[in-house]
C-alpha cells in the first residue's frame, strides 16, 4: 500500500463520510482555469483533485496545490481551516466514455443567420464562431440536440496506461479512477491487468460506473476481479454525469445510484458524483444517509450504511467561471495598457476573496455536518 495513515486527512476524511473532491474534468484542459480552481479548491479544503491524464494538465493542477500550499502559510490564508494538500488523482477509461470526448464541427458549414444555441448553452464558454475550442470542452454533450442542422459531432478518446506511467514512477499521482460501464468486462479485465501492479503506490483507487441495468452484477464482478486490493477503494456512482450545475433534480440520480450500492454488499467507500450540486448535502441529510447525521440517529440507520464523499465537477467549475472570466477581462485590459498581466487569481485579491468564498461554501456543505 502506498504511504497512507489514517492521520492523513484525505484519507481521515473519507473513513468520517466528509470527503470532497474536485472534478476538472478528464477531457478538460484549460491550463490557467484549472491551475486556479485547484489553487482555490485546495484551500477550501478538498481532499482529492480529479484531472485529466496530460501531461500539461497534471502540472497545471499540480501549481494549483503548491501555490495553495504556498497562499495557506502566509496572509491570504483568511482563516479557512488548516491548509492538507489534497491527493491528485488521474482518470483513465476502458472504452467509449462521454467524460473522454469532445464536441466538434466546422463553423464554415453554419448559416450566417443562426442564433448558435450552441454558444449559448455551453457551460464551459468553448464555443465561439471559431468553432469549439478545444482545450475547454469536457464532453458534456449539450451542444449536441441544440444545433439546427445537426452539424455538431464529437470525438473520443481513450487514455492508455502508458500515457500517466512516468507520472506514477515519479510518485507524482496520487489516485486513480477507472471510467467503465455495463458490459466491459472483458474491456476492464484488460486495463486492470496493464495496471494492477501499480496499486501497491496509490493512496486511493476509485471505479466510476454510471445507473445501468445489471449494475450490481458488474460492480461485484468489478470487485471480485481486482481483489485482494492494497489500497483503499472507492465506488463512484455516476448519476447524470457532467449535469450538477442544470438544477436542483439532477442530484437525485447519483443518490439512487448510491442507496443501490450501499445496499449491495459491496466492499469500499461510496461517493457520489453525476449531478452533485448545491442541494445534495440536504437531501442526504433528509433520507439519513450522512455518518454524523442527527436525523440519521434519529431515524435509527446503521452507521455504515452511508456515503463516504461527494465529488462536484460542472457544478464546482460553474461557480467560479464567471470569476476566472472577470480575471481574464482584467488581464486584457492590462496587457492592452502596456501592463504586467497575470493569469494567477491570487494577483486579483477582490476576485480571489470572491472565489475562495463559493468554494468554501461549496466544501464546508459536508465537512461542517456535525
Amino acid at each position: 500500500m502506498g504511504d497512507i495513515t489514517l492521520e492523513a486527512s484525505p484519507l481521515r476524511s473519507l473513513r468520517s463520510g466528509k470527503w470532497v473532491k474536485l472534478i476538472c474534468g478528464a477531457s478538460f484542459q484549460d491550463l490557467a482555469v484549472i491551475r486556479n480552481l485547484v489553487l482555490v479548491y485546495s484551500l477550501a479544503g478538498v481532499d482529492c483533485v480529479d484531472v485529466a491524464a496530460d501531461g500539461a494538465v497534471i502540472t497545471a493542477a499540480r501549481e494549483g496545490i503548491l501555490a495553495a500550499k504556498a497562499l495557506s502559510q502566509g496572509s491570504h490564508n483568511q482563516g479557512l481551516r488548516e491548509f492538507s494538500p489534497p491527493w491528485l488523482m488521474i482518470s483513465l477509461n476502458d472504452g467509449e466514455d462521454p467524460h473522454f470526448r469532445k464536441a466538434q464541427f466546422d463553423p464554415h458549414h453554419c448559416p450566417a443567420d443562426c442564433p448558435r444555441p450552441c454558444e449559448m448553452i455551453c457551460p464551459a464558454q468553448a464555443i465561439n464562431t471559431q468553432g469549439v475550442i478545444d482545450e475547454r470542452c469536457y464532453g458534456c454533450g449539450r451542444c449536441l440536440p441544440v444545433c439546427p442542422l445537426g452539424l455538431i459531432i464529437t470525438r473520443s478518446q481513450v487514455v492508455t496506461p502508458s500515457t500517466i506511467a512516468p507520472f506514477l514512477e515519479l510518485g507524482i499521482i496520487d489516485a486513480i479512477e477507472l471510467h467503465t460501464q455495463v458490459g466491459h468486462e472483458s474491456e476492464f479485465t484488460h486495463l486492470w491487468k496493464a495496471i494492477a501492479s501499480w496499486c501497491d503506490g496509490l493512496k486511493i483507487l476509485a471505479i466510476s460506473c454510471p445507473e445501468q441495468s445489471g449494475v450490481l452484477d458488474y460492480l461485484h464482478f468489478l470487485n471480485d476481479l481486482i481483489q485482494p486490493l492494497p489500497c483503499p477503494l472507492i465506488w463512484q456512482t455516476d448519476g447524470r454525469p457532467m449535469s450538477g450545475d442544470i438544477g436542483k433534480g439532477t442530484t437525485h440520480a447519483a443518490i439512487k445510484l448510491a442507496q443501490k450500492v450501499l445496499a449491495s454488499d459491496l466492499s469500499g467507500y461510496v461517493q457520489l458524483a453525476g449531478g452533485t450540486n448545491g442541494h445534495t448535502v440536504s437531501k442526504l441529510k433528509e433520507i439519513g444517509l450522512l455518518q454524523k447525521s442527527s436525523i440519521s440517529l434519529l431515524n435509527g440507520v446503521n452507521p455504515s450504511f452511508s456515503i463516504s464523499g461527494i465529488a462536484y465537477g460542472s457544478y464546482a467549475r460553474s461557480l467560479l467561471l464567471p470569476i476566472l472570466e472577470e480575471m481574464e477581462n482584467q488581464n486584457l485590459k492590462k496587457m492592452d495598457q502596456n501592463s504586467l498581466g497575470s493569469t494567477h487569481l491570487e494577483n486579483y485579491p477582490d476576485l480571489f476573496s470572491s472565489a475562495l468564498s463559493l468554494a468554501d461554501a461549496v466544501v464546508s456543505d459536508l465537512k461542517q455536518i456535525i
